[in-house]
């Protein structure tokens, strides 16, 4: 399978270019030159396979003879160890769990098969990988996890300054070893603009061989097709076949790989996109005017984005159709005291414990609902363990909160991090000093 870049369908690269070089010269998104088509039969019988079996096919789709089977095998089940379970509020309404991994969050998947992707295409060099990361949250804590002690890598975390949560923090910042925390005095969008800068500095380049672990990078994106195909497995087991999704969404690369898996033959009647005020793509849906602005800072910090880098592929697998595309998607967008209820209602009615974006998730699809009634199954994705926001969930409710193995142990570790202004110059100079 070869790989294209969004603003330049005529380039051409390698499954292992296209997850080192990450960005694109051009500053567009790799895609798949074709998206694989699965077996019907497959599909039809998803029920029989195990979540490895399903995860294992998918990404040989993908990859092809890029990877040698058996060795794929091993890294689809190494990376992905954990369980997804599909979780029913009652008979019409699930949630899929995705917080079951080693940070507690769905971005688990993406980083721990990427990290070992790029384990396995790094062994064939010998100068060391410079992974640059950006995070509202989530990713730091997954990719520092997946990459903490892969050899022949080191990892740099950018988060913003006071925007991410105590336990998210503790994630990202107490590992040591080959993982580095930078504190960026500005938002998570000043974040990634760093980032994608550092990928287009050909001198920067010349001296690092740089990637990047955020959802830009393709092997980020593959894996997280998995749990759609595994949640319409556990659907089939129980006799269920219709089923929207709805996805809280930031930087669009959780929907963007759930729109992908729909355009590979899975059965999907809509996709529900949930979002915070940072409302980007609601207002897209709504006037047709993709109007980008500065991030505004809420209790779903890991939605926190103001310019969302992976609208653009899910633009490229509609080539560009508005119209087709409004016709698979719908966006609901919700406040903090929205949010704050939301919370409240899953609680009060279900005795389930939310975090913020999970909420969102649940507000959204109980609005589409409301709107589309039928007998469908809707499924929306919890993306994090509630154990990691315990500043944004009602104290009477996290007060049930069941902290997950090794939660508690954070605690006691010690930060290790450095302040950075937002300021590329100070960033390069930072990377290339400490080489």
């Amino acid at each position: 399978m070869k790989f294209y870049s969004t603003n330049n369908k005529a380039l051409r690269v390698s499954f292992q270019e296209a997850v080192f070089n990450s960005l694109p010269k051009d500053k567009g998104l790799y895609m798949p030159e074709v998206i694989p088509q699965l077996d019907p039969y497959f599909i039809q019988n998803i029920q029989q396979y195990s979540f490895q079996e399903i995860a294992f096919t998918i990404a040989k789709a993908f990859i092809g003879d890029d990877i040698p089977e058996n060795d794929l095998k091993a890294i689809v089940e190494d990376a992905i160890n954990f369980e997804a379970p599909v979780k029913f509020l009652n008979a019409e309404t699930g949630v899929l769990e995705l917080f079951h991994g080693p940070s507690y969050a769905f971005k688990d998947f993406g980083a721990r098969f990427m990290s070992r992707i790029m384990g396995y295409f790094s062994k064939q060099g010998d100068q060391l990988l410079d992974v640059l990361v950006a995070t509202s949250g989530d990713t730091g804590g997954a990719v520092a996890l997946g990459f903490l002690g892969v050899e022949g890598t080191r990892v740099t975390i950018l988060y913003p300054k006071g925007k991410v949560s105590k336990v998210q923090e503790e994630q990202l910042t107490t590992n040591g070893q080959n993982i580095r925390a930078l504190e960026v005095e500005g938002t998570f969008d000043d974040c990634q603009a760093l980032v994608k800068q550092a990928f287009n500095d050909e001198d920067l380049n010349a001296a690092l061989r740089l990637t990047s672990a955020n959802s830009i990078n393709i092997a980020r994106l593959i894996p997280q097709t998995f749990y759609y195909f595994w949640t319409y497995a556990q659907l089939k087991s129980q006799g269920m076949k219709e089923v929207v999704f709805t996805v809280p969404s930031g930087n669009f690369g959780n929907i963007g790989a759930g729109l992908l898996a729909y355009k590979m033959g899975l059965p999907v009647s809509h996709f529900v996109a949930a979002t915070n005020v940072n409302d980007t793509v609601p207002r897209f849906l709504q006037t047709g005017n993709y109007e980008p602005k500065a991030s505004i800072q809420t209790l779903a910090n890991a939605m926190d984005v103001g310019n969302p880098s992976n609208w653009v592929r899910i633009q490229d697998l509609f080539q560009q159709d508005t119209s087709q595309l409004k016709g698979m998607l719908s966006s609901y967008t919700y406040t903090d005291e929205e949010t704050l209820a939301g919370m409240a209602e899953l609680y009060e009615k279900y005795k389930y414990v939310a975090c913020p974006h999970t909420a969102i998730a649940y507000l959204a699809s109980q609005a589409y609902r409301a709107d589309h009634p039928g007998t469908y199954a809707s499924v929306f994705l919890s993306t994090a363990h509630p154990c990691k926001f315990p500043e944004a969930i009602q104290p009477e409710v996290y007060s049930h909160v069941q902290l997950p193995e090794g939660a508690e142990e954070l605690a006691g570790r010690s930060k290790q991090t450095t302040e950075l202004p937002v300021d590329y110059h100070t960033f390069k100079t930072y990377l290339l000093v400490n080489n």
